[in-house]
Order: C-alpha cells, then sequence, then structure tokens
C-alpha cells in the first residue's frame, strides 16, 4: 500500500509542481498548483493513515500540543501543508502552526524573532548554512545529540551531510530536503552530431572532450558542448568533488584546473561567455530549453522544472524534450557519483515549551515518513530510499534510458557551503573573486592569491 500511494502521489503532483533554482542561496524553490494540491489532498490522508499506524494509538492519548513553526512561501511550496497534514492525521493530539516569514531575507528575519525574549516558536526551517551558524552562535537552537541517541537515528542515511553541519560534535538539525547536482543533456544535440551520450562514470578529461565533440561553432547553428551558470558553485565545486577539499580551506590552488576548463571552453565557443551571461541576464532554464546547449550541470530541482514546463508546453519539445541527466564528472581515482548538494533542515528552539513533542516531528520529516510526502510533491528528500528512487525514476516525463534513473544514486554528498563560525564571510568573498575570474578582471592565479589572503584573514580573526 506505502509504494502504491507514493506512486500516485508522485504522479500527480510532479506533473503540476514547478522547482526552481533561486540565484541567492543556490537552493530550489517550488511552485505547487491547484490541480497538485488536489491531488495530493485526495492522497495525503491514505498516506498518512499508512505511515502512522503504529504510533496514532498512544499519540490520541496524549494531551492536545500546538507547536508553532517557522516557514516561508507557503501558498507557492506544497509541501510545508503537506507535512502538516499527513502529520497532524498520524497524530491527532498535535496542531502544526504554521509561520510564514517570507523566503527574502528570512534567515536574518528568523534570527530576529529567535533573539527576542518573547518567541514562541517550537520549530524552525534552515534554509541555509549560513543562517545555521548564526543560530547555533546565538544559542537559538537546541543540540540533538541527546535525542538521536536515545532514539537510535541513524545519521548514515544523510549520506554524509549531517558531519558538515556538526558543531563541536553536535547535531542542531536533522536535513528533511537534499538537492544534489548532476549532468542534464539534450540526446537530440548527442544525435546529431553522431556523438555518444555522456556517461555516468566520466573523468573531468573524458567530459571536456565529450563538450568539445558535440560543439559546433557555425555562425547562425551554433551548439554549445556546455552551459556554466553564473554561480560559483558551478565553477569553482567541481574542486571539492575529492572529499579532501572545501570552500573553508583557506588555500584555494585545487580550484586552477577547473577554471582552467571553463575558461579555455570559453575561448574557444564550447561554452557561452560569463560576461555574456551576466549582461543578458540569461537563466540557465532558458538556455537549456533554447535548444543549443548538449550539457548543463545544474541542481536537481531542475529535474521537475523540465518535466512540468515540457507537459505544459511552455518549452518546446522539438528543442529540449529528449532529455537526460548522469552523474557529475569526478576528477581521476575520485568515486563516480560523489557530487555537490544543499539541504533544508529543521531545528528545535531553545525557547519551545514542547521540546520532546517538537521532536517527535522533527524525527518524523525527516525519516521514511516525511521523505514520502516529500516526495510526493515532487522534491528530493534527505533520506533517497530505493522506493522513492524508483517512484520519482518511474513517474512520467522522467527519461526512461537506465543512465538517467542511475545518475539518481549518490556516492559521496558535498555541501556546497559546509559549517563553520565565519561561513558566511568566506562566501562573500569567494562569490566576489570568482565574478574577477571569469570577466577577467583578474587572471586566475591573481584571483586565487586574492583568495588565499582575504579567506587567511578571516580564519584568523
Amino acid at each position: 500500500m506505502k509504494k502504491k500511494v507514493l506512486s500516485i502521489l508522485l504522479t500527480a503532483a510532479m506533473a503540476a509542481t514547478l522547482l526552481a533554482g533561486c540565484g541567492g542561496t543556490e537552493e530550489a524553490a517550488n511552485a505547487g498548483t491547484e490541480a497538485a494540491s488536489d491531488a495530493q489532498t485526495a492522497t495525503t490522508q491514505e498516506a498518512a493513515s499508512e505511515q502512522g499506524t503504529e504510533t496514532a494509538p498512544a499519540e490520541a492519548a496524549g494531551e492536545a500540543v500546538t507547536l508553532k513553526w517557522a516557514i516561508w512561501d507557503q501558498e507557492t511550496t506544497a509541501y510545508w501543508s503537506d507535512l502538516k497534514e499527513a502529520y497532524e492525521a498520524s497524530h491527532p493530539n498535535v496542531t502544526i502552526e504554521m509561520v510564514d516569514l517570507g523566503s527574502t531575507d528570512y534567515m536574518t528575519v528568523l534570527a530576529t524573532e529567535l533573539s527576542g525574549t518573547g518567541t514562541d516558536f517550537d520549530l524552525v526551517t534552515i534554509k541555509d548554512v549560513p543562517g545555521y551558524a548564526t543560530l547555533v552562535q546565538k544559542g537559538s537552537i537546541l543540540a540533538l545529540d541527546d535525542y538521536i541517541a536515545a532514539d537510535g537515528i541513524d545519521l548514515t542515511q544523510f549520506a554524509g551531510t549531517t558531519d558538515q553541519v556538526t558543531v563541536d560534535g553536535s547535531l542542531y538539525e536533522l536535513p528533511f530536503r537534499n538537492d544534489f547536482w548532476v549532468l542534464f543533456y539534450n540526446k537530440d544535440l548527442f544525435d546529431a552530431a553522431g556523438v555518444d551520450y555522456p556517461t555516468n562514470d566520466m573523468t573531468f578529461e573524458e567530459y571536456d572532450a565529450l563538450a568539445r565533440a558535440v560543439t559546433d561553432t557555425t555562425f547562425g547553428s551554433q551548439v554549445y558542448g556546455a552551459h556554466y551558470h553564473t554561480w560559483r558553485s558551478a565553477v569553482q565545486l567541481f574542486g571539492v568533488l575529492d572529499g579532501e577539499h572545501t570552500i573553508l580551506d583557506g588555500e584555494y590552488s585545487f580550484f586552477k584546473p577547473y577554471y582552467e576548463m571553463v575558461l579555455n571552453q570559453e575561448a574557444d565557443g564550447v561554452c557561452r561567455k560569463y560576461t555574456d551571461l551576466k549582461t543578458e541576464g540569461l537563466h540557465y532554464s532558458a538556455a537549456f530549453s533554447g535548444g543549443d546547449v548538449a550539457m548543463m550541470n545544474q541542481g536537481s530541482w531542475f529535474i521537475s522544472t523540465l518535466i512540468t514546463n515540457l507537459a505544459s508546453g511552455e518549452y518546446d519539445a522539438d528543442l529540449c524534450g529528449n532529455w537526460g541527466i548522469v552523474k557529475y564528472p569526478h576528477a581521476e581515482g575520485v568515486e563516480p557519483g560523489s557530487t555537490l548538494g544543499t539541504i533544508t533542515g529543521i531545528s528545535i528552539t531553545t525557547a519551545s515549551d514542547n521540546p520532546d513533542e517538537a521532536w517527535e516531528f522533527v524525527k518524523w520529516v525527516s525519516g521514511e515518513e516525511g521523505a514520502a510526502v516529500m516526495a510526493s510533491s515532487g522534491n528530493f528528500p534527505a533520506i533517497m530510499t530505493d522506493e522513492i528512487r524508483d517512484a520519482i525514476s518511474g513517474m512520467e516525463g522522467f527519461p526512461t534510458d537506465e543512465a538517467s534513473k542511475e545518475a539518481l544514486n549518490v556516492s559521496n554528498l558535498y555541501l556546497e557551503v559546509p559549517y563553520a563560525p565565519n561561513v558566511s564571510e568566506i562566501n562573500s568573498l569567494l562569490d566576489s573573486y570568482h565574478g574577477s575570474i571569469m570577466t577577467g578582471e583578474m587572471t586566475i592565479d591573481e584571483g586565487i592569491a586574492a583568495m588565499n589572503d582575504g579567506v587567511s584573514q578571516i580564519l584568523a580573526q
């Protein structure tokens, strides 16, 4: 029954929901339609009943509890209400009261809300790691270690992401959503060029050669073998896939081979120029859907964008309808399936009068039950079970080739921005010098030297 319910939810919702990358935080944001909401409402109760069979009798005997939960963009993000309704259905004594703080400067607004003595939030959603660092430093959220130990939560199911947000041995959030980067490609362009499709096991040298092989620089019929959005993640973070480096290192020579690869591709017409993208404001979705980009590295949220917009006719199926995905390319010796990720987490406030009840919600949302609900609105949950992975890859509109299905299997997931007390400053500085390198204002060596100097000063504070 559980598998059947999940399949119904996914099929109905993913065809009608939309994910899009947010340039500021490089996260995904959802837009749910009425059709998705109606389909989810009709099936969520059945899913909740299935998920809550064991817990409902005990919960029904408890006192009524209201948990106040900070979120953003409630009206356009289907999974908030889905999670609330499913949890309340299986925990009838609990009411989840959602408070929408808006997506603009959400973490700043949240930090302000929690700084006052009168705050009554029990649960808060963690949108990004810099904001998480602020709340930990202010003592606004609880360490979850005792709860995790008491309930035997297996943190390995989060693919190593919790290790990257552990603070002095303690964990203050559990992830419930996880977006990771894959390589999208246009099969028609490869077919037209007579070039083999990309695979799930490509070194960067093989990837670069493939991009060049499918490129056509003929004026008026250009085909770009690769495309890189203007975020620094699209270039710099190839360098962290070895598991040995992070953006917190303070020494960034490991960025150099990837800047060289991309800038050489720019010079040879293999990809569009960064300066042109900035000037034109070309979004990555418009670039890929235009039908002249053979490969593009981007987050898993773009899967739903493609499915939804192709189904609605917003994207021309003749230009980009025959698409697939494969795993990220990797450096020599690095395990295939190593990729970048962003997580959305949930925490308990230190001001909560109901921390035990709040923990039950955190545990549920970040566990398999919450994962099934997340997937029902076309999102990638933090826990990717075989059942959820199969349901996503089996949906109408998802590529039918085995390589695309296999691409959903992640071996190592490295956060774009891991925890550090001063991660916001580091992130901002790296962003700035990335732009300087890509525009030619600085050479690669000059830009990396400036990164090394600037971040070293931050780390020394």
